[in-house]
């Protein structure tokens, strides 16, 4: 989870490298949420608090004090939710996502609310009521449902306890020097030995004190307000559109580069080659072995907290028998039911999670110019701008890799998301030869860019500061090498009954506004699956589920039967994106229902 990291000393020692490096691999864990606490007694402690980078508090350290507790997180709009939490004379520095407490569909939020003020709540209360501090501590953790790293100091006590219930924490001490900090390479450079911290460990830092007394000085806009709720019905369309499809799969007219045959059969199922037949687990176990690593952590799994994934951790831990660290980036679109689900499985399972942070605002700054350029001039083939900025994620799977000196990687992609018509509407002839969700290659690179290019002089609102972004996103994505990585579904057959089921023992959560477990915790699906589905007639899920029923795992009827549910609007995931980028939701979809159809005049 976002970082968090502990200093102290006691005896005088230079630590300014110890803190410059540290605190600047810190920031790696969110940029949008800081503390700093430092103290040269635990009689007087001061606390520096802001909504931004902690790098802007680098400035105010003093590495002479024997204290020094810097936390960094991720966006969070709610106060009483923002590290540090103060009571009872407890300081309480966390992250991570409890599910204890249950959702309230009337509070929709933009910022997740991490129910971490619970945890501190029920340390507090046992306390009150008379039990050691450790054992509070104990037992809260034991109580959780999710995942939570932590700091707890108790100035009165003399004692910090460091706590984790997925082993995101390590820590080092010797006569001189404590450290803490919630990823091991961190301390590689000041330590021979990182001891993996599970549970709750007590650090005596002083003597007891009687008193104490803290300075905050705090610089937290919070915004608690819910989104308010209105008649979404009134203002998103959704119709059955009776255009004509495949007579073998559910492929429509409107499907860029489509051909029919004599017989109504699509050229798509003409060339479509099986993917997602039986296969041999064994080789798998078999490719993996010479990257064990005997107990210590075995492979690093991308980890979007979607069913996909999910599955394939379930998978990694309980059958290949690996331990795997997950590795979550954060570039502002992950939504609550993903969030929550990453909570859940790294929790459940005992898996540490280091989550990479972009600076979120930024980002979402980055999707509202190109939204508002692509409303200016729309074109189905440029909706794939408004999801360029996550691209990084594989970027930053190279970071972890060589933070962690774990080599291998593990991905849990479905087989059978190919689809075709996001590039195509960009010009770019379908190639039923590709294996992957995504191409690469310079040349297919190049050919895509340059179709975007010529889209983008059409509305000049795309040359904007987030041009870098796109294109450097599109590069480690597409054209970065990459080394030391299987796909799970590879070697396992994708078997949809057979994951939601298995999640459903882990108590999964399901998005509210549609019944399909797919892209529930992408923030964008919501948005351009309407787009694609309100101007083409179709979405994503009509390919996905095409592609099933060319591999016979569902009849053509199956497959009509579900995308016209799966096909509605999804409006909570609709009103959360358009809050997050700052568009108003009733003008910004009046405005796209008012857009030419490529399916009018067709029925």
């Amino acid at each position: 989870m976002s970082a968090l990291l502990l200093r102290f000393y006691y005896s005088a020692k230079k630590v300014d490298d110890i803190w410059a490096e540290s605190s600047r691999q810190l920031v790696s864990r969110g940029k949008n949420s800081s503390a700093l606490l430092q103290a040269n007694s635990l009689s007087l402690l001061h606390l520096l608090k802001r909504k931004s980078s902690l790098g802007l508090l680098s400035s105010q350290v003093d590495t002479s004090n024997r204290l020094l507790i810097a936390y960094a997180g991720l966006n969070n709009n709610l106060e009483q939710e923002s590290t540090p939490l103060v009571k009872d004379d407890l300081l309480l520095f966390a992250d991570g996502l409890l599910l204890n407490r249950p959702l309230k569909p009337d509070e929709f939020r933009v910022s997740t609310a991490t129910n971490i003020d619970l945890f501190l709540d029920w340390i507090a209360q046992s306390v009150r009521d008379g039990l050691p501090l450790k054992d509070a501590a104990e037992a809260a953790l034991a109580n959780v449902k999710g995942n939570i790293n932590a700091l707890l100091l108790a100035p009165k006590e003399g004692k910090v306890l460091a706590l984790s219930n997925h082993g995101s924490l390590f820590y080092h001490q010797d006569d001189e020097l404590l450290l803490v900090a919630s990823e091991r390479s961190w301390l590689s450079g000041y330590a021979a030995q990182a001891v993996q911290l599970f549970g709750v460990h007590e650090f005596n830092l002083a003597s007891a004190t009687a008193t104490y007394k803290l300075n905050i000085t705090q610089d937290f806009t919070a915004d608690t307000r819910p989104l308010p709720l209105f008649p979404w019905q009134d203002v998103l369309q959704y119709k059955i559109h009776h255009l004509k499809r495949c007579s073998r799969c559910i492929l429509p007219e409107t499907m860029p580069y489509i051909r029919f045959d004599v017989a109504g059969v699509c050229n798509y199922c003409h060339t479509y080659k099986k993917r997602n037949q039986a296969k041999n687990p064994q080789r798998l176990h078999e490719l993996v072995a010479p990257y064990r690593r005997n107990g210590d952590y075995d492979c690093i799994v991308p980890f979007s907290g979607g069913r996909d994934s999910c599955f394939g951790l379930h998978l990694i831990v309980n059958e290949l028998k690996l331990k795997p660290i997950t590795y979550t980036y954060d570039w502002g679109m992950v939504t609550d039911v993903g969030r929550r689900n990453i909570a859940l499985m790294c929790g459940a399972l005992g898996v540490e999670n280091i989550v990479v942070a972009d600076d979120i605002q930024k980002k979402r700054r980055n999707i509202a110019m190109n939204f508002a350029a692509w409303l200016k001039h729309p074109h189905l083939g440029m909706l794939n701008i408004l999801t360029a900025g996550d691209k990084h994620f594989f970027r930053y799977v190279n970071k972890v890799k060589e933070d962690t000196g774990i080599s291998l990687n593990l991905w849990g992609v479905n087989p059978l998301e190919v689809t075709h018509f996001k590039t195509g509407f960009l010009g770019i002839e379908p190639d039923f030869e590709r294996q992957r969700v995504y191409a690469s290659g310079k040349m297919g690179q190049l050919r895509y860019q340059s179709k975007r290019f010529y889209q983008m002089l059409k509305s000049p609102g795309y040359f904007n500061s987030s041009l870098w972004d796109t294109w450097s996103g599109e590069y480690y994505r597409s054209a970065a090498k990459k080394a030391d990585y299987f796909h799970i579904f590879d070697y396992w057959q994708w078997k949809e009954e057979e994951i939601n089921s298995l999640l459903a023992e882990y108590n999964w959560e399901l998005a509210t506004d549609t019944p399909t477990t797919w892209r529930i915790g992408d923030g964008t699906a919501g948005i351009y699956n309407y787009i694609y589905y309100t101007l083409a007639g179709f979405t994503e899920h009509d390919t996905f589920r095409s592609n099933q029923v060319r591999e016979g795992e569902l009849t053509r009827e199956q497959a009509l039967r579900l995308v016209e549910k799966e096909n509605a609007p999804c409006h909570d995931n609709i009103r959360w994106y358009l809050a997050s980028i700052g568009f108003d939701f009733q003008t910004t979809i009046q405005k796209i229902n008012t857009i030419p159809r490529l399916h009018e005049g067709l029925y």
